[in-house]
């Protein structure tokens, strides 16, 4: 083949790449953030209670959680195509499965499927685009994925809405498998095989295993709490199997040649700061998206509709795109440290408004208090996953873009599980207690509301603390697409570009006002 030919081959299979990959990754986070607004509507045809449907939520991030690295690593030894149209392939199967469901059980195996098959998807379509594009195109082509993340998560809810009442809630799944499938042609003709040579070609399977060992049981405990006590037999045993789980992995993680996560990072303490506050955000953000779909739907409180209540939440949804444009040129001006810190102490007031809501509330009381959540969401998201990446070498700055993901799906699942219980719990004492449905389900929502409010809190000591100074991007379309998907996923800016060598002190290389060299 001619140069030309091979060109303008290499042309049509990056186009290719970049439309699967978009394509994919905004049906499934479009996916992942309408599954709360459906629930209600899941719950009066299954039968099944709204309290055990959350696992159908908190199911999907936890396996996400322990199949994400993972699954990169099968894409590097196996080839990155294969593994994402396996992860397409689990996808249809899993939406087929949801949208026949009889039962609320079929429905929760269904998210737990597709929690694996999600994870598959963006972990192996990311790397696919990175290994067809190259240079400037590849910052264009990885700015497009961020964005189409984006859109997608904040539609869902509305999406979901919309098709509870025209089609039924079954409609959402029937259509995101069609498109699933239309990914998986597009994907057999145009893109091309490719893997690593040169990863090693053992895959971490026990870290896998102990990562879901450690994280069910805790998720498990969290939720019957309200139902076993905190300090009951089953309940402690719970945390004690989390454990030994735990200590299980860690030993595992030592003794592995290609380990699922490098206990070294460990030791960088922005990476960690930075991980932890990745996480406290998209706990944060998940459980109140979850408490809201449901308070906003019931008939005791808002009574909306599930496409009312979509419209409700995009304040949230939105305002955590629109505001991130703004965000890494703001880092780069006053500090990331900052920016972060801002970020979470608008947060916290957020959820402390919502911490005082009663049963009096209409939806214009919920109106500001979701908009500072959002800001204050998106001013810390992005330069935290900034920060992440910024904080390694750049031969780790995968493995610290991979650490930073996996904690984005343990925060949703946790705070998710907490947040409902304590909604479930605080609601069903007030009623034993004789106040009325509304009033007890104001007091569930406020109480969640305050526990958000302590974690941001924290988050904001974090920055304070622990996120020491770091390199800040220089505010490009690029790191405004990574900001705006940074509540989904870790993308790297081009502060990754100034990290420090291997063995170097991040604090010796950064710039207090905020800009690069």
């Amino acid at each position: 083949m001619s140069a030309a030919g091979t060109a303008a081959a290499t042309s049509v299979g990056a186009r290719g790449v970049l439309a699967a990959t978009c394509i994919s990754t905004l049906v499934v986070n479009a996916n992942t953030s309408a599954v709360s607004i459906l629930l209600p509507a899941i719950s009066e045809d299954t039968g099944m209670s709204v309290d055990t449907l959350q696992w159908a939520v908190t199911g999907y991030s936890l396996v996400g959680a322990a199949v994400i690295i993972t699954s990169g690593s099968l894409g590097d030894v196996f080839g990155r195509k294969r593994v994402f149209q396996l992860g397409l392939a689990l996808f249809v199967v899993s939406c087929v499965l949801i949208a026949l469901a009889s039962s609320g059980g079929m429905v929760i195996a269904g998210r737990v499927i597709q929690g694996a098959a999600g994870a598959t998807i963006l972990a192996c379509g990311l790397s696919l685009l990175s290994v067809a594009t190259k240079g400037d195109e590849n910052l264009r082509a990885v700015s497009l994925w961020g964005a189409a993340a984006a859109v997608g998560a904040a539609a869902g809810p509305l999406v979901g809405g919309v098709l509870v009442d025209v089609t039924g809630w079954q409609g959402l799944f029937w259509i995101d498998a069609g498109v699933a499938v239309l990914c998986m042609a597009l994907t057999f003709f145009t893109v091309s095989e490719s893997s690593d040579p040169d990863a090693p070609r053992s895959v971490d399977y026990l870290g896998t295993v102990l990562i879901a060992a450690t994280l069910v049981p805790l998720i498990l405990g969290v939720s019957k709490s309200g139902d076993w006590g905190w300090i009951s037999v089953p309940t402690l045993t719970c945390f004690a199997i989390t454990l030994v789980a735990g200590y299980g992995f860690v030993q595992t993680e030592r003794r592995v040649r290609a380990p699922l996560l490098d206990l070294a990072l460990l030791r960088n303490r922005t990476l960690v700061g930075a991980t932890i506050a990745i996480l406290i955000g998209a706990g944060t953000i998940n459980g109140l998206m979850y408490l809201l779909s449901l308070y906003f739907q019931d008939p005791s409180t808002l009574d909306l509709s599930p496409l009312e209540a979509g419209l409700a939440t995009l304040p949230a949804t939105v305002g955590l795109v629109v505001i991130a444009p703004l965000v890494p040129r703001l880092a780069a001006r006053f500090g990331a440290r900052q920016a972060i810190g801002a970020g979470f102490a608008i947060t916290t007031a957020g959820f402390v408004l919502i911490g005082l809501a009663d049963a009096s509330w209409q939806y214009a009381a919920f109106l500001l208090p979701l908009i500072a959540i959002a800001v204050g969401m998106g001013l810390s998201n992005g330069p935290s996953s900034s920060a992440a990446t910024a904080a390694v070498p750049p031969e780790q700055v995968g493995e610290a873009s991979g650490f930073s993901n996996m904690a984005r799906y343990v925060g949703a699942a946790v705070a998710t599980a907490l947040a409902a219980t304590i909604y479930a719990t605080v609601t069903a004492n007030q009623v034993a207690d004789g106040a009325a449905d509304a009033e007890a389900l104001s007091s569930g929502l406020a109480a969640a509301s305050w526990v958000m409010a302590v974690f941001s809190a924290l988050g904001l000591l974090l920055a304070i603390v622990v996120i020491v100074r770091h390199p800040a991007g220089r505010g490009t379309l690029s790191d405004s697409a990574a900001a705006a998907a940074a509540h989904l996923h870790t993308l790297p800016t081009t502060a990754a570009a100034v990290a420090p060598a291997a063995g170097e002190d991040t604090a010796s290389v950064d710039h207090p006002s905020g800009e690069t060299p």
